[in-house]
C-alpha cells in the first residue's frame, strides 16, 4: 500500500527517509529548551536525520495537582517561537481543548492529539480544521485498526494530512506494551507512521519522578523492532539531564545519547528498506 507523503516545514514524512520528532516532554525554562535543540540540530546535521522539534505547553493528564504541568499556552508558544526562529525546526505540540487549535496553529507546524483524547470529536474537528498537519497518538485504548475512526473524523473535516503514532497498549495494570502488528495495521491506513519509544517504557501509576516510572532498559529492543517493523519515523522525548526534568524524567533520553542511539537505528532502518515489500 502507497504512503501519503505528508509536508512538514521542509520535511517529507512518509518517504523513505527515517525523520525523528524529539524534545523535552514539556516546555520548561527557555535555556533548557534551546539547549536541547542546538544539541538536535547537531545531531540532525552530523546523521542526516531530519528533526520535528516536540515540546508540549500542557501536560493536563499528570496524577497530581502537586506536578508541573507546562508553562501555558501564551508562554509556551513564545518559547517554542524562539526555538523556531534561532535553529528553524519544524515545531510539533499537543492540545487538549478544541480552543487551543487556532493559537497553536499560528506557531506550530503540526498539532498533536494526545492518545487519551484520540476519539474526542470536538478536539478532532478543530484541529483539523486549522489545515495544519495533525499528529494523530494511538490509544491506549484502541485496537490498532479501528484508528480508521479518528482518521475518518480529521479526512471528513477537510483534512487528510496526517501522521499516525503508537505509542503502547494498555496490557494489565500500569503497563503498556509494544505489539509490533500495531505498525502493520496502522500502515495499511496509508499514512506515515510513527513509534513513541520513550512513552512506551513509562510504567503508569508510578511517578515519573521516580527512577522505577520508567524502563529505559528496554528502549534499544523496542526502539530496534519499530524501525525494523518499517516505521517511517520515530519519537525520542529528549532532555539535557532527565533526572531533573519535570516530567517524564524517568523516560526520556539524554539529548546528549541520542547520537549513538540513532546509529543502529539508521542501519536497521537502511536494511528494511533494502528488504521492504512494496
Amino acid at each position: 500500500m502507497s504512503i501519503k507523503k505528508i509536508k512538514v516545514g521542509n520535511i517529507e514524512c512518509g518517504t523513505d527517509q527515517l525523520f525523528l520528532i524529539s524534545g523535552p516532554c514539556v516546555i520548561e525554562e527557555e535555556s533548557i529548551m534551546m539547549r536541547t535543540a542546538e544539541k538536535l540540530k547537531e545531531v540532525s546535521a552530523k546523521l542526516n536525520v531530519p528533526v520535528i522539534y516536540k515540546s508540549s505547553f500542557l501536560k493536563d493528564n499528570r496524577s497530581s495537582l502537586d506536578y508541573y504541568n507546562g508553562p501555558g499556552l501564551e508562554e509556551g508558544m513564545k518559547i517554542l517561537a524562539n526555538v523556531k526562529k534561532q535553529f528553524g525546526f519544524p515545531l510539533l505540540t499537543d492540545i487538549h481543548y478544541p480552543d487551543h487549535a487556532v493559537p497553536v496553529a499560528e506557531v506550530c507546524d503540526v498539532l498533536q492529539i494526545p492518545a487519551y483524547l484520540c476519539m474526542q470529536t470536538g478536539l478532532m474537528v478543530a484541529a483539523a480544521k486549522t489545515g495544519k498537519v495533525i499528529n494523530i497518538k494511538h490509544g491506549q485504548f484502541l485496537a490498532p485498526d479501528n484508528m480508521k475512526h479518528p482518521v475518518g473524523k480529521c479526512v471528513d473535516s477537510g483534512n487528510d494530512q496526517i501522521i499516525l503514532t503508537e505509542r503502547g497498549y494498555t496490557m494489565g495494570y500500569n503497563d503498556l506494551v509494544v505489539d509490533p502488528r500495531a505498525f502493520y495495521h496502522m500502515n495499511k491506513l496509508g499514512y506515515p507512521v510513527v513509534f513513541d519509544i520513550t512513552h512506551s517504557i513509562r510504567k503508569y501509576g508510578i511517578p515519573s519522578k521516580d527512577a522505577k516510572g520508567g524502563a529505559r532498559e528496554f528502549l534499544p529492543v523496542l526502539s530496534r523492532a519499530g524501525v525494523a517493523s518499517g516505521v517511517d519515523g520515530i519519537f525520542i522525548e529528549t532532555h539535557p539531564d532527565p533526572s531533573c526534568a519535570l516530567c517524564d524524567a524517568a523516560s526520556q533520553l539524554s539529548v546528549y545519547d541520542l547520537e549513538e542511539f540513532l546509529k543502529p537505528l539508521l542501519e536497521l532502518h537502511a536494511i528494511e528498506l533494502k528488504y521492504r515489500q512494496s
